[in-house]
């Protein structure tokens, strides 16, 4: 680079871009995350750059080649009305960063990918309990991923970047928050926890989560759990005698991000400690004062304790909400105007009254013992005509499983920042009001539909067939009928009736169970109690919503949020085994009502076609075999075909049946004979070239550019 001084004096080139990069007004701090055999990470969080107008801006940088700008903005004022902290997190994936065009007709970004989706909810799950309780300006977090490594996972770079922004801008936050994903690589030295793995080494692995957490004296609290099972990670443990994820093992790999979620805490704690700005005060809202909390639980305790006795939902909550009208109606005189007051008082009375019910005397709200299960229910082949269908039970939670079956080709094309490009196993869940006895909006799947439906996907994909074992496209469709606690885990346990009923052949059968927790002093200690397949009010009234699933021999995937500061890992091992033993059971009833895959459905796409083995070529067409009859249901490539798109051209890889003729099938004339000339790919087995075919007097007219080829070619072969 060539130095230069302008007339005026100015600094030269060289020297002015050393300033920008690291002038005074930009600072730093590194992470160095240590793998051990592995390699090392370095996390690089910097301010003062980009994002000045922002209340809080950073840039992350993970090895210099993966760069995520994250800011923080909060609203002037409160909102009015809210009763709840509206806070948003957004992830902008630019395609830029990866080099890319988008895919969409207007070729720019549009609405957010799944990827973007479930990344915003990473980061929202740990960050919402660190702020100050009873904040009602509105808080933005915006998360843009720059550029990426191909090979690099950007979500949980954008949990810590969201953090540090959040730091910076002066918000009432108890950060730091780090966050890690940790992944169980085998290689020939044995099995290894490494940290911010990148997918190459995902292929090698049978378990990876990401965990979020905070510093609590000389320990780390955890906050957030993801977790999965790979796809290969059946093949690993079977064939490969990898370890496998057992409850013990999660625990082990709990205590392994431990130490990685320090050092990135450290790194944030230092650069806000030199550039964040002063925390700002913002006018808090409680609930209620003391003086209506008073009144409240004198008024309502001893009735709520004998309310929370009955069994029955809708019996429970009709006479919860009796109770509340005669109270609220009691009190209105002496706190006029305070109606809100009165309802959120209510409503932590009720809170109380259940918790230390559950804490002091183990039993909870519809009188079940802390480790108990609710009646269960299997049934498969519920609906005529679909190709697997089934409906699971559990207490008033309600699940219908719908599966589809399809050629290859109707897999799911993905166009994000990720180098899946495809996704044959597809599961939508959705929440219909009604489930819940209300009324509501209907249409679109929104966040929470998304990650249920994505965490049920992550339950079953390890024990899906292969491609080749089973070439299909599969739709798996939860319908959540009635809610009363955990449908993403009913959802997993109806996926596997209704999957098994299709006639998929599933290597195990996998259930699920949201487990709880309650937490408070008792005695002048703090006590824990997890609680075995939480109830919806358990789920609102609890500390923590914790969700497992899997084999009867191993995890296949865990979602953990926590509405406490951080949960001791010791007692999210104990939740664990605690769950295994609940699971176990619900297998039991899963095999009472299929353990093997059924027959194909008369109604789904065969499954073998003639003498080809292949099933499908690369486009997901069924091969045409010598004997097969034309099938109108389905898209099978050879000469029957008559679709027009898929008709007319195609290529093949190796020999199926093919037309011997120069020209269509009404001359029946053979390849080079007469006057006519033989074209390339006629008459002989020339599997790469494409070739024309003329379609039959009754199939419609054709396009102009086609009628033109077809010219070209009745002209080749002589015809006029």
């Amino acid at each position: 680079m060539l130095d230069w001084v302008d007339a005026a004096g100015l600094p030269s080139k060289q020297e002015t871009e050393v300033t920008l990069l690291e002038g005074p007004e930009i600072q730093f701090s590194e992470a160095v995350i240590d793998n051990g055999r592995f390699g090392k990470r370095v996390i690089r969080f910097e301010t003062g750059r980009l994002a000045k107008q922002a209340a809080g801006a950073a840039m992350v940088y993970i090895d210099e080649d993966t760069a995520l700008l994250s800011a923080t903005t909060a609203g002037k004022h409160p909102r009015e009305g809210f009763d709840f902290f509206p806070l948003t997190v957004d992830v902008e994936e630019r395609m830029y960063a990866a080099g890319r065009i988008p895919g969409s007709f207007f070729r720019r970004e549009g609405r957010p990918s799944t990827e973007a989706i479930l990344a915003c909810r990473l980061m929202d799950r740990p960050l919402r309990p660190a702020f100050i309780k009873g904040l009602r300006n509105e808080v933005q977090i915006v998360v843009t991923v720059l550029a990426i490594n191909p090979d690099e996972l950007y979500d949980v770079v954008a949990i810590n970047a969201s953090s540090m922004s959040t730091q910076l801008s002066g918000l009432p936050f108890s950060g730091p928050i780090g966050g890690v994903r940790v992944a169980l690589v085998s290689d020939e030295n044995g099995s290894q926890w490494v940290a911010f793995p990148k997918h190459s080494q995902l292929e090698n692995s049978v378990f990876n989560m990401v965990v979020a957490g905070r510093i609590a004296g000389d320990d780390v609290a955890i906050m957030m759990v993801e977790a999965e099972a790979t796809d290969n990670s059946w093949n690993l443990i079977k064939e490969q005698g990898a370890t496998a994820p057992t409850e013990e093992v999660v625990s082990e790999g709990l205590e392994a991000a431990k130490p990685f979620i320090k050092a990135l805490c450290e790194a944030q704690s230092d650069l806000a400690a030199r550039a964040a700005k002063p925390t700002v005060e913002f006018p808090v809202f409680l609930d209620y004062q003391d003086d209506v909390y008073a009144a409240v639980e004198s008024a309502a305790a001893e009735k709520l304790a004998a309310v929370f006795q009955i069994a029955d939902k809708q019996e429970r909550d009709t006479a919860s909400d009796s109770l509340k009208d005669e109270v609220t109606s009691s009190l209105a005189g002496q706190f006029e105007g305070r109606e809100k007051e009165l309802s959120a008082a209510f409503r932590s009375v009720t809170k109380q009254v259940v918790r230390q019910r559950i804490l002091k005397d183990q039993i909870r709200i519809d009188g079940r013992g802390l480790t108990d299960i609710r009646q269960l229910t299997a049934e498969v082949e519920v609906l005529p005509r679909v190709h697997g269908s089934a409906i699971f039970e559990r207490g008033e939670t309600q699940i219908m499983g719908v599966t589809t079956l399809n050629m290859l080709k109707m897999e799911q094309q993905i166009d994000s920042l990720s180098p899946v490009t495809r996704k044959r196993y597809m599961h939508n869940y959705n929440f219909p009001p009604y489930s819940t006895g209300e009324t509501g909006r209907v249409g679109s799947p929104k966040r929470r539909e998304i990650g249920h439906g994505a965490l049920a996907e992550r339950a079953i994909v390890p024990v899906l067939p292969s491609r080749e074992e089973f070439p299909y496209a599969i739709r798996q469709v939860s319908e959540a009928l009635s809610s009363n606690g955990s449908t993403s885990m009913g959802s997993v346990c109806a996926s596997t009736l209704s999957l098994f009923n299709a006639g998929v052949p599933l290597k195990a059968a996998v259930a699920g169970i949201a487990m709880g927790l309650v937490s408070d002093q008792v005695d002048g200690q703090t006590r824990y109690a997890a609680l075995t397949d939480i109830l919806g009010a358990e789920d609102a009234f609890g500390d923590m919503d914790f969700k497992v699933a899997g084999t009867s021999e191993f995890v296949t995937a865990i979602q953990l949020d926590t509405k406490l500061d951080g949960i001791p890992a010791s007692v999210l091992a104990a939740a664990l085994k605690q769950a295994r033993e609940a699971r176990l059971h619900i297998l039991d009833v899963l095999n009472s009502a299929i353990d093997t895959p059924d027959e194909l459905s008369e109604f789904a796409p065969p499954r073998h076609c003639g003498q080809d083995p292949r099933g499908q070529d690369r486009r997901g067409h069924w091969a045409q075999g010598q004997d097969d009859q034309p099938d109108p249901g389905g898209h099978r490539r050879g000469h029957l075909h008559r679709g027009r798109r898929h008709g007319l051209h195609w290529r093949h890889e190796r020999p199926v049946r093919r037309r011997g003729t120069v020209c269509d099938q009404r001359h029946r004339q053979p390849a080079g004979s007469g006057n006519r000339r033989a074209l390339p790919g006629h008459g002989r087995q020339d599997h790469h070239l494409r070739r024309l075919r003329v379609p039959d007097p009754g199939q419609g007219r054709p396009a102009a550019h086609l009628r033109a080829a077809q010219d070209r070619w009745r002209q080749a072969c002589g015809q006029r």
